[in-house]
């Protein structure tokens, strides 16, 4: 390593963090995506081993105020690595397949050829499974909400010594296999299951009918059994967050308002809501965004007229083998997902989620 590259780094720590992690991560996600291969490869990875020698060197040979002028990049390194790796890596190499052309149906290798048309068949001819997706996993989050936010608000404010046992109830589903719970689902909405026959005994079959939640007296292979599937599975994700939030409200502000002549209900909604908020938005993602893209629960609780965009992706990837077809309508989701999270965070914004 060059004396004049360390006592550069040494009078500008802050370039030289930056630089060296800039030119890192490039490095790396091109090894991952293989635009470098071979000698490149080697010369790219040594490259990344001296950046992260340079850092270490400087922050040695440097005063006090260079190690803290160069320590947040040392610290991001291995982040940005990662992220360079495993994120950026196969995002890109995502976004080259869904511009390519495969051959053949057997054939294992996509030529790369600038393919637009693999969007425009996402598109066209799979537009109601996006639409069912978005459907499905907006009403299926504004249940979550609905179920989450009161079950959150007893256990922060009224749950006592019982606070760790209700939370630990709520985080016990994740002790068992996604797909087992979604398979006991299946059990439960059958033709002979405990929903489907305690409906029966209250006689509201007409009345679910009506509402459009069964078929001829089943819930099963139902869009409202792959409503209730996504709510189920996702539930906690709603809850943790709201909880968190609501555990940092501090309670005397409830009590200030009341003293001001304000009503509990007065209260809870001019102080309570507006503080849950960023716990109300990260649950919202966490929920809407992989229920949009889930495929377990429709394969399992519903049928051929319910099917989700995560169940055609899967179908293309592993079924047709139309690996860019495939990778358009990942990628066409992620855009979606993307615009919606801009959207939604302008209107809840993102300040107090930390």
């Amino acid at each position: 390593m060059s004396s004049a590259v360390v006592r550069w780094g040494v009078r500008r720590p802050e370039m030289l963090g930056l630089g060296a992690l800039l030119l890192a991560g490039g490095l790396l996600a091109a090894v991952g995506t293989r635009l470098l291969t071979g000698p490149l490869a080697v010369l790219a990875l040594g490259t990344v081993f001296a950046s992260i020698v340079a850092l270490v060197v400087v922050a040695t040979m440097g005063t006090p105020e260079t190690r803290r002028k160069i320590a947040p990049y040392g610290l991001l390194k291995p982040g940005m690595l990662w992220l360079a790796l495993f994120y950026l890596a196969p995002l890109f190499t995502l976004l080259r397949l869904s511009l390519s052309t495969l051959p053949s149906r057997f054939a294992v290798e996509a030529n790369f050829d600038w393919n637009f048309d693999n969007y425009v068949t996402a598109f066209t001819d799979f537009g109601p499974q996006f639409q069912r997706a978005f459907m499905y996993s907006g009403i299926a989050t504004i249940l979550t909400i609905a179920i989450g936010y009161p079950l959150a608000y007893v256990i922060a404010f009224r749950g006592g010594k019982f606070r760790n046992l209700l939370l630990g109830l709520v985080v016990i589903p994740f002790f068992t296999s996604y797909l087992i719970r979604t398979i006991a689902w299946r059990s439960i909405l059958s033709d002979n299951g405990i929903a489907t026959g305690m409906i029966g005994k209250f006689r509201l079959t007409w009345m679910l009918e009506t509402m459009g939640m069964m078929d001829n007296g089943r819930l099963i292979n139902t869009p409202a059994a792959v409503i209730f599937g996504l709510t189920y599975n996702f539930l906690p994700f709603m809850i943790l967050p709201i909880y968190v939030s609501l555990e940092k409200v501090d309670v005397r502000l409830v009590d200030a308002a009341k003293d001001l002549y304000s009503t509990s209900t007065s209260a809870f909604r001019k102080v309570v809501v507006p503080l849950s908020l960023p716990g109300v938005f990260a649950g919202t993602l966490l929920t809407f965004i992989p229920a949009a893209g889930d495929f377990v629960n429709a394969l399992y609780l519903g049928s051929p007229n319910t099917t989700m965009i995560g169940n055609s992706i899967q179908d293309q990837f592993l079924v047709q083998n139309n690996v860019p077809l495939a990778s358009a309508m990942s990628f066409v989701l992620m855009l979606i997902i993307t615009v919606f999270v801009i959207i939604y965070s302008r209107f809840f914004g993102t300040e107090d989620l930390a």
